[in-house]
């Protein structure tokens, strides 16, 4: 039962992202915040997502493994592994990955302009969109002034997000016994909490002057955990959001347009879509017995 699941997830999977019976390929996709490392790193759908998602670049906008964890407790199961595998395997295969490394993974921006397996390590890069547009790509850490000013106290709070995260995962454990949806905690308290929705406020519109500062039209980053596209001062600013609670990226399609994907969304359409195909399987098998069993009782 659990392998006819799965199967019927990709199947359902492969029609939500393709009708021509093609796997769809982006112009670029933009990721960040994987925490690989952690118990709270999504790697199954991060998997899911990098095999429906092709690309021709790829950008990995930092936080991708989070040193900070793993120097207090070493956590890294055969999917972490899985994920980078699948990067490195991405690069070989033609696309291009460039990695903006952020505070987690800043023992990586000791390595700047080198390259990992075809992975260019960079501080920060400029995509052009195939309409022209110049955007600025950087992880975003050097907006946030705890991390630079008060970097013990960013400590403290990544200890407090990390039990948040626990918690997270346990009131979810039981959402999904009584068939209810993902629903994170820590992302309805940082949206609750008055200083915290400044704090990303005040986050999106300081990097979003950085962009327009330096001539871009726009500016894509990570950081916050909060996915986002909006215009802000005549700039478009875009965060790829995170894979620890929201499992999102951002994608540019072939014409230009840019979309922030809710893969956790699409996961539990394609749930439902599984759920809904095995009942009205059941329901017809029940039909058809129904219809059956008259004719076998009339037989001598």
């Amino acid at each position: 039962m659990k392998n006819t699941l799965i199967e019927n997830m990709r199947v359902a999977m492969e029609d939500h992202e393709d009708t021509d019976g093609k796997r769809p390929r982006y112009r670029a996709v933009f990721i960040s915040d994987l925490h690989l490392g952690t118990p709270g790193c999504q790697a199954g759908p991060l998997l899911d997502f990098l095999r429906e998602s092709s690309s021709e670049c790829l950008y990995l906008v930092g936080d991708i493994i989070d040193g900070w964890q793993l120097r207090r407790r070493w956590f890294w199961p055969q999917q972490h592994n899985d994920v980078v595998q699948k990067l490195l395997r991405r690069a070989r295969k033609g696309s291009r990955v460039i990695f903006v490394p952020g505070n987690h993974d800043e023992f990586a921006r000791q390595f700047l302009d080198h390259q990992f397996g075809g992975i260019e390590v960079v501080e920060e890069a400029v995509h052009v969109t195939a309409t022209g547009q110049r955007l600025w790509v950087t992880h975003g850490d050097y907006f946030d002034g705890v991390i630079q000013y008060a970097k013990w106290l960013a400590y403290v709070g990544d200890t407090l997000y990390e039990w948040a995260l626990k918690l997270n995962r346990y009131l979810n454990h039981w959402r999904a016994k009584l068939g209810l949806p993902y629903w994170s905690l820590s992302a309805y308290l940082k949206l609750k909490v008055k200083k915290a929705v400044n704090f990303i406020s005040d986050f999106e519109v300081a990097v979003a002057r950085e962009a327009k500062k330096r001539g871009h039209h726009g500016v894509v980053c990570g950081h916050i955990h909060h996915a986002e596209m909006r215009e802000i001062d005549g700039v478009l600013y875009c965060n790829d959001g995170d894979w620890v609670e929201s499992l999102t990226a951002l994608v540019e399609h072939h014409d230009g347009r840019l979309e922030i994907v809710h893969w956790g969304q699409v996961l539990a359409g394609v749930i439902a879509n599984a759920r809904d195909g095995r009942e009205r399987g059941a329901d017809t098998d029940e039909k058809n017995a129904e219809e059956v069993s008259p004719v076998l009782v009339s037989q001598p």
